[in-house]
């Protein structure tokens, strides 16, 4: 076996990205070089262009930026504040009620958005001001916020899986989408346990219980919010849309709500199509690299590289997926969860199905590990929006987060080792077999 490509391309990659090289041109360029150790340099350009082009010829993709831009439109049209006031409803009477009430409107407002940068700024920046108020310390408040905010990537719908289904040839979406729940409130379990732990030994108050009338017309408030959920999520398992048509219908949903509400302005309009558009092109600019960057991986045969180490190591499905689990979370602290799932997902994937891992369960673990990444130093964007909105460094804010990180690694833990936890609701809803 000739392992110049697999070298060559490492190399390349490595040597960019530590020059700072932006993550997409670095897989392009790493791509164009590896195949120049194979073919000559004018079929080697053409080839590349040809798998980029192909790798953005899918109409699942059409799905990220119509969900881009219904989570921007949510973000700007009054929803965060009225999930925020369901939230007290229901954990209002917990320890450092404020913390708990962070964790559960970065769920429910992950939920409708599918954006843990958005959930962060959002919920992170309508309950700042209270939690000063309330004599909160800033660095406790980012960790909750930035160690929660990450549920949404889990609870559907989810832009990660929609990447996973088309890296991974063809993944059931609604699968998928309905596979992330379990994990995604267990997660969310996690972070709340210690939060209430560290706030308890801090002495936060509580807060006065809502009277029945209040508690009401905050449930009444978050409910058409929330109604995206039963829109969106229950048309796509039902058979009645595709996810694509689903994202579609999602910008309508929350187009409607947030102009009800009355909180959208023109302008804000605009600067949701340009946000959309920008997203857009870096997802879709690092999707076609990456798709280049798996073809030259299948010809230099890395996938098969990595499958014979892991069976050298162990042919057991436990110990794979225990070294697959270090090796995402390592490599999330330096990776955004979009290249993340698609550098790995080839690498990956037919060695853990080889070994009898379900292609959903696996998907499920992958974004969990990536999702992690983006709340760790040094390249978490989760991490510096968190840090941003609470104004507080990295430095600070460490030493909160490292309890609740260790919380959600557990979590992370019993969801790799648990298939049920993935599984069972695909398989009730007869999306899997």
């Amino acid at each position: 076996m000739d392992f110049s490509p697999a070298l060559v391309l490492s190399a390349a990659f490595v040597a960019l990205l530590a020059f700072g090289v932006p993550i997409s041109y670095a897989t392009g360029l790493a791509s164009i070089t590896a195949l120049l150790t194979i073919m000559p340099p004018l079929p080697a350009i053409s080839v590349t262009a040809q798998r980029i082009a192909t790798g953005l010829d899918s109409f699942a993709l059409l799905a990220i930026p119509f969900f881009f831009m219904a989570g921007s439109i949510m973000n700007r049209g009054g929803i965060a504040r009225r999930l925020i006031d369901c939230a007290k409803v229901f954990v209002g009477w917990m320890p450092g009620p404020l913390a708990q009430i962070t964790i559960l409107a970065n769920m429910m407002f992950g939920c409708v958005s599918g954006s843990a940068v958005a959930a962060a700024s959002a919920i992170g920046g309508t309950m700042q001001p209270s939690m000063d108020k309330a004599g909160y310390d800033r660095s406790y408040t980012a960790a909750v916020n930035i160690s929660s905010c990450i549920t949404g990537l889990l609870i559907p719908p989810s832009g990660a899986f929609i990447v996973y289904s088309l890296v991974s040839g063809g993944t059931s979406i609604a699968a998928l989408f309905v596979a992330g729940y379990l994990p995604g409130i267990l997660l969310g379990l996690a972070v709340m346990i210690p939060a209430w732990m560290m706030a308890k030994k801090r002495g936060y108050a509580r807060l006065p219980s809502p009277t029945l009338s209040q508690s009401s017309r905050a449930l009444l408030s978050a409910l058409p919010s929330l109604g995206l959920i039963v829109v969106v999520i229950g048309g796509i398992v039902g058979g009645i849309f595709t996810a694509t048509e689903g994202s579609a219908i999602a910008v309508v949903y929350a187009l409607a709500l947030a102009l009800a509400y009355r909180e959208l302005s023109l302008d804000d309009i605009g600067q949701i199509l340009v946000d959309t558009i920008v997203a857009t092109a870096v997802v879709a600019l690092m999707v076609g690299t990456s798709m280049a960057m798996a073809y030259v991986m299948s010809l230099a045969e890395i996938p098969q590289i990595i499958g014979d180490w892991v069976q050298s190591v162990s042919g057991n499905w436990i110990i794979a997926l225990l070294l697959v689990n270090i090796v995402l979370l390592l490599m999330g602290t330096f990776l955004d969860i979009t290249p993340g799932i698609l550098i790995f997902t080839p690498i990956f994937l037919p060695v853990l199905v080889e070994l009898g891992v379900d292609p959903v369960h696996f998907g499920v673990i992958l974004v969990f590990n990536l999702s992690l990444g983006i709340v760790s130093p040094p390249t978490g964007s989760a991490l510096f929006i968190g840090c941003a909105v609470a104004r507080v460094s990295i430095e600070q804010v460490i030493r909160p987060l490292i309890p609740l990180f260790a919380w959600s690694t557990a979590a992370l833990l019993v969801v790799t080792y648990v298939p049920g936890l993935s599984l069972w609701l695909p398989s009730l809803f007869g999306l899997i077999k």
